[in-house]
């Protein structure tokens, strides 16, 4: 697993180029405010930009690679693409979106990951002011509407992460023969699905009144520190933990670190995300399951979404809430079939219709 080790390195480096560039000044001053709504009726050709995390991270990585995959299909090179890259901050997310839309005098189409939902609003208000369009994935307040902003709020994808969650909680807990300790890494405190992942834990838990959950810490998607969170876990319980409950994919990468440091190579862990090497480790059943949610074809559509609105293709406001709210697809990877999806979803990319914007969708995001 020297992949995990690289990993780490690269994400530790990525963090330091960041907080240097940020001590600069580079990557990001902010706009003057923007008053009132920008009416038109059409951009002609609009700036096409990803807002995200950082490529470092094999999700990110599969999100932007999708984005990039569209903005080919416009017969354009994926250099196209804008990268704004927020390494996990929502004041950097915000910042560099509103010098963007400055700097393009609003002729924008934005696809973003808003780092938490608090910061999706100041995102939409500034976007929506400007007369540029906006589509927004994973991260929102559930107050917050595209159909409240005309056409510029454009769309918003989530994946219902409660149930998915909860099945593979289930694989976790069985694979614990129904009794132990068990313990929970998650990402951000405030972002949408973390909330939703550890519920799903919890509602199994409900089943299995043997197992003990000894602890659930943030970890903020990070493998790094989820490294450092799983150690310190193993310090204070031991061997009270007979399994582990990431909350993607990365942090499942620093528990095996983690768990690789004090020799023990059989713990029961799932995880979820479906990224290649994650699938490669189901295989090998150092992972029990994953869910894979298809991030290159939700980067692609997503930027699609803002792109065609945004040159007027179609008109947000005239389609149904639920073309406007919706869920993304979801695949549970097992040891059992990890390597045919492999085959069908990571080795060869299947080719997407970047203009079918909802074919793979599952449904209008339901509110609790």
């Amino acid at each position: 697993m020297s992949f995990i080790k690289k990993f780490i390195e690269q994400e530790t480096i990525s963090r330091r180029n960041f907080l240097l560039a940020s001590a600069y000044g580079v990557g990001g001053v902010a706009a003057s405010s923007m008053l009132g709504g920008v009416a038109r009726a059409a951009i002609a050709d609009p700036t096409v930009a990803w807002s995200y995390r950082n490529r470092t991270n094999p999700y990110w990585n599969e999100i932007v690679s999708g984005g990039e995959a569209f903005i080919e299909s416009l017969g354009k090179p994926k250099e196209f693409l804008t990268h704004l890259i927020n390494e996990g901050s929502s004041e950097k997310s915000l910042s560099d979106v509103k010098a963007l839309l400055s700097k393009t005098n609003g002729d924008l189409a934005l696809a973003i990951d808003t780092n938490d939902a608090p910061n999706a609003r100041p995102i939409v208000e500034a976007v929506a002011q400007a007369g540029g369009y906006v589509s927004t994935i994973w991260n929102k307040t559930d107050d917050l509407h595209p159909w409240d902003f005309g056409d510029n709020y454009v769309s918003h994808m989530t994946w219902s992460d409660e149930g998915p969650a909860e099945q593979t909680a289930r694989i976790l807990l069985d694979a614990m023969g129904g009794k132990g300790g068990v313990v929970h890494l998650g990402g951000i405190a405030s972002n949408n699905p973390a909330i939703e992942r550890l519920q799903g834990l919890k509602n199994a838990l409900k089943d299995y009144p043997d197992v003990e959950l000894l602890a659930a810490e943030p970890a903020d998607w990070d493998t790094q520190k989820a490294n450092q969170v799983m150690s310190a876990f193993l310090t204070r319980y031991g061997d009270e933990i007979k399994g582990v409950h990431c909350a993607n994919d990365t942090i499942a990468y620093g528990v095996l670190e983690a768990l690789r440091a004090e020799g023990i190579e059989d713990m029961p862990i799932v995880s979820y995300d479906g990224n290649p090497q994650a699938v490669q480790l189901v295989a090998e059943k150092k992972i029990l399951a994953t869910v894979f949610t298809n991030p290159h074809w939700g980067g692609g559509i997503t930027a699609a979404l803002a792109y065609h609105a945004a040159i007027g293709t179609f008109k947000p406001s005239e389609e149904p809430n639920a073309h406007r709210e919706f869920y993304g697809p979801a695949v549970f990877v097992t040891p059992e079939d990890a390597v045919e999806f492999k085959a069908n979803y990571i080795d060869s990319v299947p080719k997407y219709d970047w203009n079918d914007f909802w074919g793979p969708t599952n449904g209008q995001i339901a509110y609790k």
